[in-house]
């Protein structure tokens, strides 16, 4: 365990959903005092109410949107650590609420960075965005750090935007030249296609394939045949921690932008995914097939990050390669299926990953 989180006062943004209520719990194994800010669970069952998470922190509910209540949040709970997980995170779901999706993602950021502004307290600063934040041109590469931002979604556009604004906020209120008056730094995380157990989310891949092998129903995939960076919540969880430290301790010379991916081999297409999860469930040939539904909204083909920054500078990889990761996956819905205690299997695949020697 890492001595340097134990008693630290830090807050999530977006610590109701799926990674939040991950990163909430390996935080609270690490004896950090932890608050957390966002609506309440958007679905139904939530890794964060089975888990029992909100006897575990301080919880408060609000909208990040809201920049009075956040405000006064973070000046009651006093953080030196953020993590601005608070987001609108799906692609289909953006295009039927384009409005909700920027006001969110990109507002929100800027009311989070606005009240850090104030906030004597806050030292180091995390901001989630996603491996989507770049003008994706369906190459064969890892996108590096330094690529040029887009996105032809909304979802896509909004978190380069919230990439946009982070980076106008450090560059104003918090340069590296005026680091010893401000004493805040300020990161932006963009992680690859996070899976893992307790995932209920619309519209995303494992949550799907896991819902229908339950029910021995037909899963139908948009694009089988797309590739995404694949990994277990614990990695980014990890290289978010790890960076947030660096930040507390070195300061603005861990700023900007930090790719977390997994290695070139787990950039696998959906289809290979789905179909691991089948084999790895149990279930027959028959019962999962695989064929290509309505394309619908368009959504990016290829996709793969290089993470060369965080391996070299921050000592990060994933400890579990895709296989282990949807081994873990379907060990935890099993579980959960067979009535285990949700927090408790939680803890043990956290102090498992933790084990684990990074690849």
């Amino acid at each position: 365990m890492d001595v340097f989180w134990r008693g630290r006062k830090v807050l999530i943004t977006g610590h109701t959903g799926f990674v939040g209520s991950w990163f909430a719990l390996t935080l609270i194994r690490q004896g950090a005092a932890v608050y957390g800010y966002a609506l309440r669970p958007d679905t139904e069952p939530s890794l964060y109410s089975l888990g029992g998470i909100d006897q575990l922190l301080t919880d408060n509910y609000g909208d990040v949107q809201d920049l009075d209540d956040l405000k006064k949040t973070i000046f009651q709970s006093e953080p030196e650590v953020i993590f601005h997980l608070a987001a609108q995170p799906l692609v289909r779901r953006s295009y039927a609420d384009p409005v909700s999706t920027f006001a969110t993602n990109v507002m929100g950021t800027v009311n989070l960075l606005e009240s850090v502004r104030r906030c004597p307290s806050v030292r180091a600063v995390v901001v989630a965005t996603t491996d989507k934040v770049y003008e994706n041109r369906e190459w064969i590469w890892g996108y590096r750090e330094n690529e040029r931002l887009g996105g032809r979604d909304p979802y896509s556009a909004s978190k380069a935007c919230a990439e946009l604004a982070t980076h106008a906020y450090s560059e104003s209120f918090f340069p590296a030249g005026r680091y010893k008056e401000h004493g805040v730094a300020v990161a932006t995380a963009r992680a690859g296609n996070i899976i893992g157990g307790g995932d209920w989310s619309e519209d995303r891949l494992v949550p799907d394939c896991l819902q229908a092998l339950q029910q021995g129903s037909e899963m139908t995939l948009r694009h089988p045949h797309a590739t995404r960076p694949w990994q277990h919540v614990l990695a980014p969880v990890e290289g978010y921690m790890r960076l947030a430290e660096c930040l507390y301790k070195e300061g603005p010379a861990y700023g900007g932008a930090w790719n977390f991916g997994p290695d070139d081999r787990d950039v696998q297409t959906v289809g290979h995914v789905a179909e691991r999860l089948r084999q790895l469930w149990g279930a027959g040939e028959g019962l999962l097939k695989l064929n290509m539904g309505k394309p619908g909204w368009p959504e990016a083909q290829a996709l793969k990050l290089d993470s060369s920054k965080a391996a070299i500078r921050l000592g990060w990889r994933p400890r579990w390669d895709l296989h282990k990761a949807l081994l873990k996956t379907v060990e935890w819905h099993k579980a959960y299926l067979q009535g285990a205690n949700v927090a408790e299997l939680c803890l043990r695949q956290i102090a498992e990953y933790e084990e684990g020697e990074a690849r």
